[in-house]
């Protein structure tokens, strides 16, 4: 591939039929001000225009908006896997629709976009000089951008520095769905200027989008790079920008009153509310993108995507916010996908069966599988081996386990297919962490799109990551806690999160066919309506009254509560009070997978010396709340040194990461 210089263009006037040029950090070049200092910025000037019109909005909470509406839509983008590009309407759109303010005000924060651009951008003479001389010579010359922004917005600019006569038409991957990264937007950008690639010519920075994807095409292309230190001055920038919000943030932290709360609904009201209300939010801001580009179905995972999904309809209903996506429950858990991924002799399952049951026998994960007590060859007496197992399964001993595992995948997925439809495109929401059941399932069912949402995304065992790209962790993705993002505080006693969502009704692990040819299963009816997930919890009641007591334009109200309840747990996950200990001890956890084994969160340590109470704290779910109950006196001392300890981890993971 020849790497062509403006030296070249220049010698080549009259040659060409048509020079496209990349717009940003070519034609106009970016001064020192990062991107995300841009949309503060822009936020700052927009909180002002609200303010005028009489919405009081804080520019953080406009700009934390905007960033989790940007971040989900080019995550959906980028698990979406086909060509297309996010677009900056769509974005501020979904912004003012969370945040309960009318469309109306599109137009005028596209003109805060378009101010903040023009003060943030100089031309670059030299270039339009080249590119005049081609023109007049009768060349025609277009703009190609990879940009959110459209064309309109694109010409304004190029027209504020360069004039109205350099550029004859723009082409802005916003408007034509399709990108120069990807290599599609330079066809189409020739056919509409009916010209063939040999005749045109390219110019960019970007190695990649500007010089690999048009040569590929059998454009010529000229790299003009940036110097690397502009790079680097707008990532400081960035950095500054982040911290300043950081320091903002904390401020606001520290001067709002904290609340005691000795019962679990005042706690799930006051602080699991709004953060509930959050992640529901952010599951609307994910399902919209998805929903603009292909036919999709959401479907709700049992358990914990029963409380999810309840929380999340009253979220669009109280709120107002459009979503015509389908939405379902689905009767599904780690050990139904297990069974599927398994015939297909799948590596995730060999994985997933031998972290679940290690210092296990074989037949006891037959019986798990397969649902009943089998009569077994001694063989199968053997401590656990997945791959052993497999081995045996579909040998002869294994036949009656294999035939049940099939007769029960049989049903699953006629249940699950029912679900699908005509859909081309299955969104899971479950509450996380690893994402099992969306990698099991997705080996089960290679030939369908499977994808989940969840609350956190987290490898905290360090596995295999092969199904994370198909993962969104929407509020928090990292494998540890870290003090410098408050949202990770729940990788610290996730079992709260858990419990918060999942109802009162056994794990999935059983179908059975109804007289009338109906696939059931041993969890009951858990279609939407027919059970209530916060009967018996507290918590989550709280949480939906929260929800409740919102007003139609609530959204900035919930983000704004938010930012103080996530201070607010941090404080009672971390260092509980004895009324937090209350409210916030979920009892014994189900090992689940086939199992009936109960986890005690925070096992009972009596009887035991002082040290082996204190040794027992590492294996412990909530280790804050053993020292709390188990070390009053000590707390105040035991309780930071612990929180020293994992914050000091999650900085060394995350500068190896």
């Amino acid at each position: 591939m020849k790497r062509n210089s403006l030296a070249d263009l220049v010698n080549a006037v009259g040659q060409i039929d048509v020079i496209s040029t990349d717009v940003f950090d070519t034609l106009l070049l970016r001064t020192s001000r990062s991107e995300r200092s841009r949309i503060v910025k822009g936020e700052r000037l927009f909180s002002d225009l609200l303010a005028r019109h009489g919405w009081h909005i804080k520019a953080d909470f406009l700009a934390d908006t905007r960033f989790q509406a940007q971040r989900l839509a080019f995550r959906e983008l980028s698990v979406r896997g086909r060509a297309g590009e996010v677009r900056l309407v769509d974005i501020i759109s979904r912004q003012l629709s969370m945040l309960g303010l009318p469309s109306s005000l599109l137009a005028e924060r596209l003109r805060i976009e378009v101010q903040i651009e023009k003060a943030s951008l100089v031309a670059n003479e030299p270039l339009a000089n080249i590119l005049r001389a081609h023109r007049r010579a009768g060349t025609r010359i277009v703009a190609v951008s990879d940009t959110t922004l459209p064309s309109e917005a694109v010409s304004e600019l190029i027209q504020h520095f360069h004039g109205p006569d350099l550029i004859d038409r723009v082409y802005s991957s916003a408007d034509h769905g399709l990108t120069k990264r990807d290599g599609d937007l330079f066809p189409a950008v020739a056919q509409a200027e009916n010209v063939s690639p040999e005749k045109m010519a390219h110019i960019g920075d970007d190695f990649l989008a500007d010089v690999q994807a048009p040569s590929a095409k059998g454009i010529a292309a000229y790299h003009t790079p940036r110097r690397p230190y502009h790079r680097y001055v707008r990532s400081a920038n960035g950095a500054l920008t982040e911290a300043g919000r950081f320091a903002r943030r904390r401020a606001r932290a520290a001067k709002a009153t904290t609340s005691s709360f000795d019962n679990a609904n005042l706690f799930g009201r006051y602080v699991l509310g709004p953060i509930v209300t959050q992640f529901c939010l952010l599951a609307w801001l994910y399902a919209v993108e998805a929903e603009a580009s292909d036919k999709a179905v959401l479907l709700f995972c049992a358990r914990g995507g029963v409380g999810i999904r309840e929380a999340f309809e009253r979220v669009l209903a109280k709120l107002c916010l459009p979503l015509g996506m389908r939405r379902e429950n689905i009767m599904i858990s780690r050990l139904v996908a297990a069974r599927a991924a398994l015939l297909t002799r799948s590596d995730s399952v060999v994985e997933e069966l031998d972290r679940e049951f290690r210092g296990g026998v074989l037949a006891d994960v037959a019986k798990a599988l397969g649902g009943r007590t089998y009569e077994l060859p001694e063989i199968w007496r053997r401590p656990f081996s997945a791959q052993q197992f497999v081995t045996l399964l579909f040998g002869s001993s294994g036949a009656e386990v294999l035939a049940d595992i099939e007769k029960q995948n049989a049903l699953f997925t006629r249940h699950f297919r029912q679900l699908v439809g005509d859909a081309d495109r299955i969104i899971l929401c479950d509450t996380g962490l690893y994402g099992s059941t969306q990698r099991l399932l997705a080996s089960g069912f290679p030939e369908i799109r499977v994808e989940t949402i969840q609350f956190a995304r987290s490898n905290y065992k360090g596995h295999s990551e092969e199904h994370f790209p198909k993962v969104s962790g929407l509020v928090v993705e990292q494998n540890f806690y870290s003090p410098f993002n408050v949202c990770s505080c729940v990788l610290r006693y996730w079992h709260l999160v858990e419990s918060l969502f999942e109802p009162a009704v056994p794990s999935v692990h059983l179908f059975t066919e109804n007289e009338l040819g109906q696939t059931e299963a041993n969890c009951g009816d858990i279609t939407f309506g027919a059970i209530d997930p916060s009967v018996g919890n507290h918590l989550l009641s709280g949480a939906l009254a929260y929800i409740e007591a919102l007003p139609a334009n609530g959204g900035a109200i919930a983000l704004q509560d938010a930012e103080i309840a996530w201070r607010r747990l941090k404080d009672a996950i971390t260092q509980p009070t004895e009324a937090e200990l209350r409210c916030l001890e979920v009892g014994g956890r189900s090992v689940d997978f086939g199992r009936s084994d109960v986890l005690r969160v925070v096992a009972p340590g009596q009887n035991m010396t002082f040290i082996r109470k204190l040794i027992s704290v590492k294996s412990q779910l909530w280790r804050e709340g053993a020292i709390a109950r188990e070390f009053p006196f000590l707390k105040h001392a035991l309780l930071p040194m612990l929180g020293s300890i994992l914050s000091l981890r999650g900085l060394l993971a995350r500068q190896h990461g």
